[in-house]
């Protein structure tokens, strides 16, 4: 198992969000989207957050506003999608984040086998859990500039459990 830096303090990350969502890409079907990102809330407010992010992302292999990493292609990354029960679950050392998963979304994954995980630096305090999400504000956080930028893009492969 790969093990991240010791030096990254798992509070240092503050409250971690992941929200699960499809939207239709440029070949016209529906995108499983993922988006992670933290509240910002840890002692040290979101620029200690973002460096805890930053350190997570980068000791794992996703580099952060660099190229997409195609996880189809490298079985040995050690950032996994685990899909089941209406759940997306991700995966990664030091790290499990759930999300409840839309029918649209179970759809679009099931169809293209994969998610598209944007996990992100950005703080977003705006975005706590149980918290309802306009879609117009996902969609103005998810597609600024700042927050692409500060992002690792990962195309993971879904997996489910085996019976």
């Amino acid at each position: 198992m790969t093990s991240t830096s010791s030096d990254l303090r798992p509070a240092d990350l503050g409250t971690l969000v992941l929200l699960a969502w499809s939207g239709e890409a440029p070949d016209g079907a529906d995108m499983p989207y993922l988006l992670a990102y933290s509240l910002g809330d840890a002692e040290g407010g979101p620029q200690t957050t973002a460096a805890a992010v930053e350190k997570l992302l980068t000791s794992n292999g996703l580099p952060v506003g660099g190229d997409l990493v195609d996880g189809n292609g490298r079985p040995s990354l050690p950032v996994s999608l685990l899909v089941e029960a209406g759940q997306a679950v991700v995966r990664m050392p030091q790290l499990v984040a759930q999300a409840d998963a839309p029918e649209e979304w179970l759809a679009a994954i099931a169809e293209r086998g994969y998610a598209y995980l944007v996990f992100t630096t950005r703080a977003w305090p705006e975005g706590e859990p149980g918290k309802t999400v306009e879609p117009a504000d996902l969609a103005a956080f998810a597609g600024a500039d700042e927050t692409l930028k500060a992002a690792a893009h990962v195309v993971l492969p879904a997996g489910s459990v085996r019976r």
